[in-house]
C-alpha cells in the first residue's frame, strides 16, 4: 500500500463522525420543519444545501460501503466492496448529473411459493446518489405522510400498522376490505410519480433518470417505462410517495356519510402497509363505496387491486360463505362470541358479546414449519451443534415477530412439531438405538427444564435449541399518529426502540443501560442504524461473555474498536443471528432486516437482497 493509501486509510477512519452525523440531523430536522408548515422554498433550499454537503455524502458513502447488509453486492458495474481510498474518492464523484447506469436483475424466490421475485440491483456510485437524495426527500414527507401508513417508514413497524387495526375494532365488529394492488412496484406511473414529487429541476431529472434507466438480465438490457427500480436505496420512499393520498381519500367519503363528522373520522379507517392496505366500517355499503373509489383513485397512477387477493368480510360474522377474520402481514385478526365471562367491554364498561384476537395466520404457521423442516433435512449427518447454530435465529426471528399478540397456543404447537421432527433426526441417525438411548444422547437438563434439545454439558456452556414457548409475550405500544424521528424528540425514539418487539432481549437492554446511545461516538441510536454487540475486554483477551462486559456499538463504531483493541481475530465469529450474550461467545449484530421475517419476506418493495445462499443484502 502506498503512502497515499495509508494516509488515507487513517483518515476515513479519524473522521468525527458524530460531527457529521449531528450536521446532516440538524439539517433534515430544518427540512422536516419547514415541510410542516409548508414552507416549500425553504425546502428546496435546505436540501440543495444537504445534497451539497460534504458531510451527507461522507455518511451515505459509509453506509452503502460499510454498513448496509448488502456492501457486497454489486450491480452491473462489478463493485463489490471498496477500499478507504476509494471511499474517498467517490465522495467526491457524488453529483447528480441527471444521469444512471442499468441496474443488475437478479431473481429471489418469494416465500411459500414457487414464483421469483425479481430485484434491479444498482451501481455503488448510483446507490450512494440514491442514498444521498433519500436524505432530503424522507426529510421533506415524513411531515407530509398520512399517520396511518407503516411500511418502509423510519421509526413504524408492522406491529404498529397491527396495533392501529386492534385499535379501530376492539370495540367494535367491521366489515373490512382486505386488498392488495396487483404488481404495485412494477407499474407506477412515472409521470404520475414526478408530479407528485414537485421538486426542483436537477433533482426530478436525476430521479427520472433512475426511473427510467432500465435493467440488464443477463447480458440483454430491457426498457423501463413504468414502475420503480426494487432494489434501490431509494424505491420504498418513492413507492410511498406515489401511493400517499389514500388515506385523505377515504376522509373525503368519511365527511359525506350523514351524522358527527368526529364519529365518521373515527369509524371509517384505511391502514396502509406499502402496498397491502385495509379499509374497515361497520355499514358493508360504505366499504364497498371505499372499495370502488380506491379503485378509481389507483387508476390514476397507473394502478389497480389484485382480485385475488382483494375480499370482502367481517371481523366477528361470516359473510357470503366466508369465515369471519382476515389475514394481514402474517397475523390473522378476529373476533369470537363469548359468554359473559370472557367478553370484552366497551370503554364505559358495556359488554361487547366478542373478545378480539390477533395471532400468527395458519398459512405463516405452515410455512414456517416448512423451512424448519427443510433446514433439519439438509442436516442429516452435520453434528448437533451445527444443526441448532442454523435453526435459533430462524426461531428466534419468528417468535419476536408474533410476540406482541396472542400467540402462546402457536408456540406451543410448533414446540411439539419441532420436538417429533428433532425427534425422526435423531431416531434415523441411530437405528440400532432405542429411542431411550437417543433422548438421552440428544436431550438435556438445562436449568429447571429437563427436556432440552441441547449439546453435552461437558463443557461450561452447552450450545442449546430455542423454544418458541420460551419467549415472552409483551404488548406492543403503537407509534404515536404522525411522530416521526426528524420531529428531533430523540429521548422518546431512543427509548422507543428498546421497547420494539424486532429487538432481541440482549439488545434491548444494553439499549436501556446506555440511555439510547451509542458507548464509542455517543451519538443516539436511530431507527436505520446498524447495531452491534462488543465486548469490552475482547474474548482473546480473557473477556467474559457477560453484561458488564458488553456494550452496544454502531456497526463502524465497532469495526473502529475491534481495530484498535487487537481482537481482529475475533471478526470470524460475529454472528448477525443475535445471539443472546450471556448463553454465546459470538458477537451480535442487530438490524430491522435481518431479525424481520414478515414481512420483509412477503413484499416485493423490500430492499434487502436475500439470494438463496446467502443472507447478504442491500439496503
Amino acid at each position: 500500500m502506498s503512502k497515499t493509501s495509508v494516509k488515507t486509510t487513517v483518515e476515513w477512519r479519524k473522521v468525527n463522525w458524530r460531527k457529521l452525523e449531528s450536521r446532516v440531523f440538524k439539517l433534515q430536522k430544518r427540512i422536516f420543519i419547514a415541510s410542516s408548515r409548508g414552507d416549500l422554498k425553504a425546502v428546496r433550499r435546505l436540501q440543495k444545501t444537504l445534497m451539497r454537503s460534504w458531510s451527507a455524502k461522507m455518511l451515505v458513502v459509509r453506509r452503502v460501503t460499510q454498513d448496509n447488509q448488502g456492501k457486497k453486492t454489486s450491480g452491473i458495474d462489478g463493485i463489490k466492496s471498496l477500499t478507504p481510498v476509494q471511499r474517498l474518492a467517490l465522495v467526491q464523484k457524488l453529483e447528480l448529473k441527471g444521469k444512471a447506469k442499468p441496474t443488475r436483475r437478479v431473481w429471489i424466490d418469494k416465500p411459500g411459493t414457487d414464483e421469483k421475485r425479481p430485484l434491479g440491483i444498482p451501481t455503488m456510485y448510483d446507490r450512494a446518489n440514491q442514498a444521498l437524495v433519500k436524505l432530503a426527500l424522507e426529510a421533506e414527507w415524513e411531515a407530509r405522510f398520512e399517520p396511518n401508513s407503516y411500511g418502509f417508514r423510519p421509526g413504524r413497524s408492522c406491529q404498529d400498522a397491527i396495533g392501529a387495526i386492534y385499535i379501530a375494532i376492539n370495540q367494535k365488529a367491521k366489515y373490512v376490505l382486505d386488498a392488495d394492488i396487483a404488481k404495485c412496484f412494477d407499474r407506477i406511473n412515472h409521470g404520475e410519480l414526478l408530479k407528485k414529487l414537485n421538486t426542483f429541476p436537477t433533482l426530478k431529472r436525476q430521479i427520472k433518470s433512475w426511473l427510467k434507466s432500465g435493467v440488464m438480465d443477463g447480458k440483454q438490457l430491457f426498457s423501463t417505462s413504468e414502475g420503480t427500480p426494487q432494489g434501490g436505496v431509494i424505491s420504498p420512499l418513492l413507492a410511498n410517495i406515489a401511493l400517499h393520498g389514500m388515506e385523505e381519500r377515504i376522509k373525503q367519503v368519511a365527511e359525506e356519510l350523514p351524522g358527527r363528522k368526529r364519529d365518521n373520522h373515527y369509524a371509517l379507517s384505511l391502514i396502509r402497509y406499502a402496498d397491502d392496505f385495509v379499509i374497515l366500517h361497520e355499514d358493508i355499503t360504505v366499504v364497498q363505496r371505499c372499495k370502488v373509489i380506491i379503485a378509481e383513485w389507483l387508476n390514476g397512477i397507473g394502478l389497480e387491486l389484485k382480485p385475488s387477493k382483494t375480499r370482502l368480510t367481517h371481523t366477528l360474522e361470516k359473510h357470503e360463505g366466508q369465515d369471519a377474520g382476515f389475514n394481514f402481514l402474517g397475523f390473522n385478526i378476529r373476533q369470537y362470541p363469548v359468554g359473559k365471562y370472557n367478553t370484552g367491554c366497551s370503554s364505559n364498561g358495556k359488554p361487547l358479546g366478542f373478545k378480539t384476537l390477533i395471532k400468527p395466520s395458519n398459512q405463516k404457521l405452515r410455512i414456517h414449519y416448512d423451512s424448519v423442516s427443510e433446514v433439519i433435512e439438509q442436516h442429516k449427518t452435520a453434528p448437533q451443534a451445527a444443526l441448532i447454530a442454523r435453526l435459533n435465529p430462524i426461531i428466534r426471528g419468528w417468535a419476536n415477530y408474533y410476540r406482541t399478540v396472542v400467540s402462546k397456543e402457536s408456540y406451543s404447537e410448533l414446540d411439539k412439531r419441532v420436538y417429533l421432527k428433532l425427534k425422526s433426526w435423531g431416531q434415523r441417525r441411530h437405528p440400532n438405538k432405542s429411542g431411550h438411548w437417543v433422548a438421552n444422547k440428544y436431550w438435556q437438563t438445562c436449568g429447571n427444564d429437563n427436556w432440552v434439545f441441547a449439546t453435552s454439558q461437558e463443557g461450561k456452556n452447552p450450545l442449546r435449541l430455542l423454544k418458541y414457548s420460551a419467549t415472552e409475550i409483551t404488548r406492543h405500544v403503537k407509534v404515536k399518529g404522525e411522530a416521526s424521528p426528524y420531529d428531533g424528540n430523540l429521548v422518546y425514539w431512543s427509548t422507543r426502540m428498546g421497547k420494539n418487539p424486532e429487538v432481541p432481549k440482549d439488545v434491548a437492554t444494553l439499549l436501556k443501560r446506555q440511555k439510547g446511545k451509542c458507548a464509542h461516538c455517543g451519538l443516539y441510536f436511530t431507527e436505520s442504524s446498524v447495531m452491534e454487540v462488543d465486548h469490552i475486554i475482547p474474548k482473546s483477551k480473557g473477556g467474559k461473555n457477560e453484561y458488564k462486559n458488553l456494550q452496544l456499538l454502531h456497526r463502524h463504531c465497532h469495526d473502529q474498536k475491534t481495530a484498535s483493541d487487537g481482537s481482529l481475530g475475533t471478526k470470524s465469529g460475529c454472528n448477525s443471528a443475535k445471539p443472546n450474550p450471556a448463553k454465546s461467545g459470538n458477537r451480535g449484530t442487530y438490524d430491522k432486516s435481518l431479525i424481520t421475517e414478515e414481512p420483509c419476506d412477503a413484499k416485493v418493495s423490500s430492499t434487502v437482497l436475500k439470494t438463496s445462499g446467502s443472507r447478504e443484502g442491500i439496503a
